[in-house]
């Protein structure tokens, strides 16, 4: 069933991606500029996001380097691209980070990051991109989470809580901005090949390669789908899993990963 508004013509399209510099968001960036969308992107290394854009027309894409833990950051960015463009229509929130923690091994400081970067940054771009939208009474806002945040799992004291939250808040957000005209689009990707996932040290079932998640992004907009999960081989288990009462699922979860 289609529960928003499935998008049709890129090159209507004003995008800003926030966390585009490598891994998907990059792999993103390249597919909707070769569709035509206008593209944004922003992260906090400029010399990486100048790379992304640099085969396409200066005037089809622009580069605005951010820190989406710092509001102002944020804010300064969302201004500019407003006075440039004068406006968007569809802002992709990628912006994270990622890193296994366990109990003996734990970092405060570590954990404080993770859920700035992964959760408060997501409220620094609301807070910078929802009253335009809503004051526009058009476009959409994505949220890219991730099938950890399904259920509890093991080495996530920290990345799998901040990806339940988002999950959790795309569907607050999906009731409030209904009715404003905005659409809401969650998406919750299995293992993908990037520089953040390079470091795990367990094998990772039905990997997939960035721009193959970008595609599949592409395609849950244009059947205007509120959850984009992928690879479905992979995420259809992670759903069953998440179906089963605590009793049944904490024994299972810690056979299957002893």
């Amino acid at each position: 069933m289609s529960m928003n508004n499935a998008i049709r013509d890129w090159r209507a399209q004003r995008v800003w991606l926030l966390g585009a510099s490598t891994g998907i968001g990059a792999a993103l960036a390249t597919a909707l500029l070769t569709r035509g969308a206008r593209v944004a992107v922003s992260a906090r290394r400029a010399q990486l996001l100048e790379q992304v854009i640099a085969p396409f027309d200066a005037r089809q894409c622009c580069a605005l380097p951010l820190d989406v833990r710092d509001a102002d950051s944020v804010a300064r960015a969302e201004q500019a691209l407003s006075a440039s463009w004068g406006g968007y229509d569809l802002v992709v929130v990628l912006a994270g980070d990622y890193q296994s923690h366990i109990l003996a091994e734990f970092n405060l400081a570590s954990a404080r990051h993770i859920l700035d970067t992964n959760l408060g940054g997501v409220y620094n771009v609301l807070a910078a991109v929802v009253p335009r939208l809503r004051a526009a009474r058009a476009g959409g806002l994505v949220l890219v989470s991730s099938v950890a945040g399904y259920r509890g799992l093991p080495r996530s004291l920290v990345y799998g809580p901040s990806k339940a939250a988002l999950n959790n808040l795309a569907e607050a957000l999906y009731l409030e901005l209904k009715d404003d005209n905005v659409a809401v689009s969650l998406v919750n990707p299995g293992f993908v090949r990037t520089p953040l996932t390079a470091h795990n040290p367990f094998p990772m079932p039905a990997i997939i390669e960035a721009p193959a998640a970008a595609e599949a992004i592409i395609a849950g907009l244009e059947r205007g789908a509120f959850e984009i999960h992928f690879p479905r081989r992979f995420t259809w288990v992670m759903k069953a899993l998440a179906l089963l009462p605590a009793a049944l699922y904490l024994p299972l979860m810690r056979w299957l990963t002893r």
